[in-house]
């Protein structure tokens, strides 16, 4: 055991007594006297901070969400854009630091001197480095770092590294795209934090499938990462070139979600390529918390759920629609808060993400680590769909159900889903329409009679029309080589 990570083993009594000390002191040294937003969020619901003692007292407040972040962006006033930074300044502090802290404060400038004291929380608080959103259902919005936030990355890196049990003298590729997004970047601190040989290649839009492939052959790494589409679409391309990828042990995932069906696909293009009996994780992460959590490595049937960080973070569960917090285990909306942060900072943050299984509060059976596991299924709320299938009224559409059963059809290379107007009219029905390629010939009436049999029959809808397509089209449909992620779900409704 790492001695470094010993905390991750600890008894959840006292992971909890640490996590409602460190929530505590977060929000009354950091969050309410630095941060314009959430004051005025405190002070408008007339709540003190200081009765913000333990996880269940954040059920005072209020939630916030990617509108708020929007509407931000939207202000004129470009200080009202930075309403979520902390921004210290003498007079905050005077006003809000508690008397100790005062004292520490001004003996500090006293007997080092004013430019000591600027250069500490220059350090401490002045924003030097932005992850983005993708984009992909709203406008990118940046979160911004410090150096605080990027020695906190170094350590999600380094325990990332101990669940994956990376060995030092193993070697790692890193295919996410090289971008302003998260995944990349901890991939990268990783490296740095457990000093690990990782190349960063920047995924298909940087050097193209065939240079991975071949660096791949060069570097014989023993861990893959990167976004479950671009992996597999580059697993497939090398195993169509008969590529001997024995070295590879373990591939981990992150960006997108990973059914069971798919990591199956993964393990059997690698078995064909001399990589036997190799895990495939997945990690699970979000602009907004700018750090990522995994699994531990277990068989590919069997998922760990996804080890998070007690002394940096306080999930919940929540119902999506009445905003009533959740048990243990039971399904719901992630909800997010920082306990130990600086730059962009959220509180209750309403992800978006739907958990089934929720989050588990007993210890990891496979690894022992006793932090909180939040459970492996999960889905974007912004994928429930309102379609309107006739003219009387609408269906609820949760185009998370189909993605999964698309991605467990073994005769399924890949697939994208589009949402229409019928005819092109914005006054007629909805249609749903799948393009699709074949890993292997099939019957195609047969098979769009039974794929729209099973979609019925989990989903109450079918699709309007299936087209079968060329391995080169659905690539191109889906940006494989370019996009951050694969877009596999487009509505072209007028609108929407």
């Amino acid at each position: 055991m790492n001695s470094k990570e010993d905390i991750l083993f600890r008894p959840w009594n006292e992971l909890q007594n640490l996590q409602n000390h460190k929530l505590h002191d977060f929000i009354t040294r950091h969050l309410y006297p630095f941060s314009p937003y959430y004051r005025n969020i405190f002070d408008e619901n007339k709540i003190k901070p200081k009765d913000i003692k333990t996880v269940e007292d954040l059920q005072k407040l209020p939630f916030t969400s990617k509108k708020d972040f929007i509407a931000l962006q939207r202000e004129e006033d470009p200080q009202k854009k930075l309403a979520f930074l902390l921004q210290p300044n003498k007079e905050l502090i005077k006003k809000f630091l508690p008397k100790s802290e005062l004292i520490k404060f001004f003996s500090s400038r006293i007997f080092h001197g004013k430019e000591y004291l600027e250069n500490c929380l220059e350090k401490e608080y002045r924003p030097i480095f932005l992850t983005a959103t993708a984009g992909t259902t709203n406008l990118p919005l940046p979160f911004l770092y410090t150096s605080f936030d990027l020695e906190n990355l170094k350590v999600y890196g380094s325990r990332l590294i101990e669940v994956f049990d990376i060995k030092k003298d193993q070697r790692v590729m890193n295919v996410f795209p090289y971008a302003p997004h998260l995944a990349f970047w901890q991939t990268v601190f990783a490296g740095f934090s457990g000093n690990i040989f990782i190349i960063s290649t920047g995924g298909g839009k940087t050097i193209g499938t065939e240079g991975n492939i071949q660096t791949l052959l060069k570097v014989k790494p023993q861990y893959l990462i990167g976004v479950p589409s671009y992996v597999y679409h580059l697993l497939k391309t090398a195993r169509e070139q008969n590529c001997n990828l024995s070295s590879l042990n373990c591939i981990a995932l992150g960006a997108a979600r990973v059914p069971k069906g798919f990591k199956l696909k993964i393990s059997k293009f690698l078995d064909e390529m001399g990589a036997s009996q190799v895990s495939v994780i997945g990690t699970y992460g979000f602009t907004e918390s700018r750090c990522a959590w995994a699994e531990c490595p277990t068989d590919i049937e069997t998922s760990s759920g996804y080890h998070s960080y007690p002394d940096k973070e306080v999930f919940e569960v929540i119902d999506p629609e009445t905003g009533e917090v959740k048990g243990e285990g039971e399904d719901g909306e992630l909800v997010y808060t920082n306990i130990d942060a600086r730059g962009t900072c959220v509180l209750r943050y309403r992800t978006g993400d739907l958990v089934k299984g929720g989050v588990l509060y007993s210890p990891c059976p496979h690894c022992g680590r006793t932090v909180p596991r939040i459970s492996s299924d999960i889905v974007r709320a912004s994928n429930v769909k309102n379609v309107q299938l006739s003219r009387i009224k609408d269906t609820i559409v949760d185009l998370n159900t189909l993605e999964y059963l698309l991605e467990d059809k073994e005769e399924i290379d890949d697939w994208q889903i589009e949402i229409v107007k019928k005819c092109n009219d914005p006054y007629e029905v909805d249609e749903l329409i799948l393009y699709v390629s074949l890993l292997k010939e099939v019957d195609k009436e047969e098979f769009t009679t039974r794929l729209n049999q099973e979609v019925c029959s989990s989903s109450e809808v079918s699709f309007n029309r299936i087209h079968f397509v060329s391995r080169k089209e659905i690539q191109q449909r889906i940006e494989i080589e370019s996009a951050v992620k694969a877009i596999k779900i487009v509505d072209k409704r007028p609108g929407v």
